[in-house]
């Protein structure tokens, strides 16, 4: 059995180091943040939140973790669009968005939104 070593989770709410702690010892991750806010809590805010600073930088980050399917972030394995799918994708959008600025700005409607308002 290959042994983890502890992490920071770049998952993790604040810092990391409670998803780290909890990935590291097969936990959930909600418990492990409740019971060190109640540490936090117990020691008096100040020293448990040193401690908690202290870990977040001497835990490094996990150099593994991979984002999620849904991040913005691509990675060199997926196929690159060619130049024309991307011209059509921005026209698209373009199209879109000029048609959410004309309902926007549209004097006409915003006079009638005004007039009905009146009423």
């Amino acid at each position: 059995m290959a042994t983890k070593k502890l992490y920071r989770s770049p998952r993790g709410k604040i810092f990391g180091v409670c998803t780290g702690l909890a990935e590291w010892r097969d936990l959930p991750a909600d418990p492990v943040r409740l019971i060190v806010f109640l540490v936090v809590l117990a020691t008096g805010v100040f020293p448990g939140a040193l401690i908690y600073l202290a870990a977040a930088l001497l835990i490094p980050m996990n150099p593994e973790s991979s984002y999620s399917s849904n991040s913005t972030i691509y990675s060199e394995d997926e196929p690159k669009q060619s130049e024309a799918e991307l011209k059509a994708e921005y026209e698209r959008l373009k199209r879109k968005v000029e048609k959410m600025e004309s309902e926007m700005f549209n004097k006409e409607r915003d006079w009638d939104d005004r007039f009905h308002q009146g009423n």
